[in-house]
């Protein structure tokens, strides 16, 4: 906020020596954006038929009428900015006892914001003082006030930072043949059709450079997994053809990955399996939401800063077939695995049909 002597000092640049914004917001030192509001703000009207009157008249506007237009004064503006700050203003929502009270018990037992915004309103619909917006939730958790308190871990995904909704530009080199996700055909996006896959790698912890490369179809949740050396490339289009060439034709359409490094390769899975490969926007993990919730559940058995080096694969399947045994209920309660040989016994009944046979080879 400026202060009095600022005030004064823009008055006589603005009205005495007739300088433009920018040329004062150098002489003050202030961004020309604050000093521009702060003008606009600050305006004395001249005349003597209002509260603004004054018993004297500047130079500029000795020659005209008292209702010349407008100029900058700074008594009039200190006295607007004095009469904002005294202004009452919306109380801060967590000031209030019983609410703050009440959340900090919902986020200890795990709930989410949005959980609690839609909880508050169904125990106390009748007190306007116990609601709080998700987003105002989070804003409060990430403020600077509480990071004492370090609340992120209570969430879900306890990010040290928020990340941004829409995403940033993406880095680094370009992967040659990218085709994005907007292409993708929309029927993809319904699950309704079998045989959509999205891909991604979970990595290991340092200096070990063991990962692995995970792939999920979509409609049935079902994961699949294999451990590679390193996050290569070509190690992860080798892991991609041992996964994808167990896997019928007609139930491995394509897949959707995110724009790491280690999808560079994919024209060589692509052209060998006779796959389609689309690419997410860039920090845009939710349009690959059911790969990286699968990830998630690996993480709970393998937690970050775990090394992979001493896990053999018979760990890994072990993990990757619990997972798929268990029930979702996005699913009705039914397993990935039962929905999946469901959906791939259809599949392939419909391929050992003759008409159904050339259609799909056509």
């Amino acid at each position: 906020h400026l202060s009095a002597e600022e005030r004064i000092r823009i008055d006589e640049l603005r009205n005495r020596e007739g300088l433009g914004v920018c040329q004062i917001a150098l002489r003050i030192g202030r961004d020309k954006s604050t000093v521009s509001r702060e003008l606009r703000r600050g305006l004395w009207f001249a005349s003597n038929e209002n509260d603004s009157y004054r018993p004297y008249r500047p130079k500029r506007l000795k020659t005209g009428a008292w209702t010349a237009r407008p100029f900058y004064s700074a008594m009039t503006a200190q006295r607007k900015a004095e009469t904002r700050a005294r202004r009452s203003r919306k109380p801060l929502r967590m000031s209030y006892s019983p609410l703050l009270a009440w959340v900090m018990d919902a986020l200890r037992k795990g709930w989410t914001p949005e959980r609690i915004e839609g909880r508050l309103k169904v125990q106390f619909p009748a007190d306007a003082r116990m609601r709080i917006s998700h987003e105002c939730l989070y804003q409060w958790i990430y403020a600077t006030p509480q990071k004492a308190l370090d609340l992120r871990q209570y969430l879900p995904r306890g990010k040290r930072h928020r990340t941004r909704a829409k995403g940033r530009r993406s880095k680094g080199p370009g992967i040659p043949m990218r085709v994005p996700i907007a292409q993708r055909p929309k029927r993809v996006d319904s699950r309704h059709e079998f045989g959509h896959f999205e891909s991604d790698t979970v990595i290991g912890t340092a200096p070990s450079k063991r990962c692995i490369d995970t792939q999920v179809e979509r409609k049935s949740r079902r994961l699949f997994a294999r451990f590679i050396p390193d996050k290569s490339a070509l190690a992860t289009a080798r892991a991609e053809y041992d996964i994808y060439s167990r896997i019928p034709a007609p139930a491995r359409i394509d897949r959707t990955w995110d724009n790491g490094t280690e999808s560079s390769c994919h024209l060589l899975v692509d052209e060998a399996l006779g796959m389609l490969t689309y690419f997410a926007d860039p920090y845009s993990s939710y349009q690959r939401g059911t790969n990286e919730n699968r990830n998630g559940r690996i993480r709970r058995y393998l937690p970050k800063r775990t090394s992979f080096d001493d896990l053999s694969d018979e760990d890994l399947q072990a993990i990757v077939q619990e997972i798929n045994d268990t029930p979702l209920k996005v699913l009705n309660w039914e397993t990935p695995n039962e929905v999946w040989y469901r959906e791939l016994d259809k599949v392939m009944s419909k391929t050992s049909h003759p008409k159904t046979s050339v259609a799909l080879t056509n």
